[in-house]
């Protein structure tokens, strides 16, 4: 079996940040987001991994991830073609690397916990042709959603519907046989000029064996900066004290409490509260703070005088504001400062398009 990951896409839901970096790069609990995405993968046992990126990314993904050794496997960057019409078309525009194979096509921008094994024991133990992954959700219009006969019969799976026939969303997690390649050939775009998966997994429940399995444990998909927060806030739970470490160097006034890692040529203090779960990258410095729980800083960020919890700080940001941070996404680079320490006083800002401000 082989893995397709899709990293591509405009990812417009995250603007301003996704106008200069890929969604998939984005951290979370201060790893990209597509290294989980490549831990689940790994975790199932798969060892050649096809990865869909935009044109011209594949040497920016490649410098990142490498050439998968780090997974034990054989990373293959494939760059998109024929423009964005619907991760149906990403799939079917790996064809000349799945062909004659199994595979797992996972959206990169899907974390889970668990791992995918016991669904692919399922698709190989039952010869099944498509495998789908479903999750409880509060707004599965969202969603590709499955509807069910009366007798729990999967009959279809729609896109987006406006009326969801389930509380169940189709996640970016689906298993299917190299059929899928000559279900595509009989496939039109839909209403939104799109290759719709939907579209496909209903082509094979009408044409082959399909089976869907729920997943009990959480799932996110992390298309918006609300869901990137909680993807992050997941993340870090899922810390586990001996998978904590401080390796910087810690200030004798520093509090710790909680879940807290600190990286190597960091600086802690004086004067600062840790609450966690919380990571904190290399290099950063941090002084006369507050570092609530769910935050993840980066690295060579330099914090001060702020106080900061369930945030995402990306790295070689500038915070000192004298103020309270809460729920945000800060990009790298950034710099945040009161405004006491210029002339004249006012709330000085620099925005690019899609820009969210609450003062």
């Amino acid at each position: 079996m082989k893995a397709l990951i899709a990293a591509g896409g405009r990812s417009t839901r995250l603007r301003p940040i996704s106008y200069t970096l890929n969604k998939h790069l984005m951290p979370l609990a201060n790893r990209p987001m597509l290294s989980y995405v490549f831990d689940r993968v790994a975790e199932a046992g798969i060892t050649d991994v096809i990865v869909n990126v935009n044109p011209g990314e594949a040497e920016t993904m490649k410098n990142v991830f490498g050439d998968g050794s780090r997974w034990n496997a054989r990373f293959t960057y494939v760059e998109q073609q024929g423009g964005a019409n619907g991760i149906a078309h990403a799939v079917a525009n790996a064809e000349p690397y799945l062909r004659g194979d199994s595979f797992v096509f996972f959206l990169g921008d899907n974390i889970m916990a668990g791992n995918i094994s016991p669904l692919r024991r399922r698709f190989e133990e039952e010869g099944l042709d498509c495998l789908i992954a479903l999750s409880r959700v509060k707004n599965p219009n969202r969603f590709g959603v499955p509807e069910f006969g009366a007798d729990g019969t999967l009959l279809r799976t729609v896109e987006k519907p406006e009326n969801p026939p389930s509380p169940f969303a189709v996640t970016g997690i689906y298993f299917f046989n190299d059929r899928y390649f000559d279900g595509f050939k009989t496939m039109t775009p839909s209403a939104r000029g799109e290759y719709e998966i939907t579209d496909m997994i209903t082509w094979f429940i009408q044409n082959g064996k399909v089976g869907h399995e729920e997943i009990t444990g959480w799932w996110k998909d992390t298309g918006k900066p609300d869901d990137l927060l909680e993807g992050n806030a997941l993340l870090l739970d899922e810390l586990a004290m001996n998978e904590t470490s401080i390796q910087g160097s810690v200030d004798d006034t520093v509090q710790i409490q909680g879940k807290v890692t600190i990286g190597a040529g960091s600086v802690i203090g004086p004067n600062v509260l840790v609450r966690g779960p919380v990571v904190i990258g290399e290099r950063t410095r941090i002084e006369q703070a507050y570092i609530g729980p769910y935050s993840s800083i980066g690295n060579d960020v330099t914090l001060r005088n702020t106080e900061i919890e369930h945030s995402i700080v990306f790295d070689a940001a500038e915070i000192d504001c004298g103020k309270r941070i809460v729920d945000s996404i800060i990009g790298s680079k950034t710099s945040i400062r009161s405004t006491q320490q210029s002339l004249p006083r006012g709330h000085k800002l620099i925005l690019g398009d899609h820009g969210v401000v609450e003062l």
